[in-house]
């Protein structure tokens, strides 16, 4: 019965899916998350550069959006809606952490910001070690070029490249004509071509991944935390 729920659910456009959610259909809420977990991450990731951070913020930002998704109405895909409201949601949050790290600064006290985890886990299934390591090493080195970028490239850059939106889907993300979109996006490539060998480009596809565990438990994060909201 789940299975075929589920299934019917996969059929309904954006706003039959909205509607359920504001009725509060929690197989809606399971499905829009599991859709979206993955662009939302980078999403919030390319702002913030942390990943904890990151998975806090898309699901704040989920959370917001549910119990306010009354007002979707259509105009854009949902996936673009939710992606807006989390780099929302993410920019608030760095901007918060821009004045603590101001105040700290004015009382001398040095704070370090490490990039302490490797987002990309790649399978060691079947490789060998030596080719696995080389692997781990060069979506590392990529990602942290990426990171490098100066935040507005950042941020165009992977919604663009590595999550693959259009440029208008990306300037309405981001709330900047499709214009800018073009000329960041040129920039950033610019950029990361000065940084990286021509052939690590190739490295993108699968970096920041977001999928797997990772996707099942920020559902079930989003789960807990939505079915436990006041009614």
């Amino acid at each position: 019965m789940a299975a075929t729920a589920l299934l019917d659910l996969r059929s309904l456009s954006d706003a039959e899916l909205a509607r359920r959610i504001a009725a509060g259909d929690g197989g809606a809420v399971r499905l829009v998350t599991e859709r979206n977990n993955q662009r939302l991450f980078r999403a919030a990731w390319s702002i913030l550069r942390n990943r904890d951070e990151a998975e806090d913020a898309v699901q704040a930002g989920y959370l917001r959006a549910f119990a306010g998704i009354a007002a979707f109405e259509g105009r854009s895909s949902l996936s673009t809606w939710l992606t807006r409201i989390v780099i929302n949601e993410a920019l608030g949050r760095a901007r918060a952490e821009k004045r603590r790290r101001a105040r700290l600064s004015e009382s001398s006290v040095v704070q370090l910001d490490e990039y302490r985890e490797k987002l990309m886990r790649g399978s060691t299934s079947g490789a060998a070690p030596d080719a696995a390591l080389a692997r781990e090493q060069v979506r590392g080195l990529l990602e942290r070029a990426i990171a490098d970028l100066p935040d507005g490239f950042r941020q165009v850059f992977v919604l663009r490249e590595v999550e693959g939106l259009s440029v208008e889907e990306t300037a309405e993300a981001l709330s900047i004509l499709p214009a800018t979109v073009k000329t960041r996006l040129l920039r950033a490539r610019r950029r990361l071509q000065e940084a990286l060998a021509p052939e690590l480009k190739a490295a993108l596809t699968g970096t920041f991944p977001f999928a797997g565990a990772d996707c099942a438990a920020m559902t079930e994060r989003v789960m807990a935390a939505w079915e436990a909201r006041p009614c």
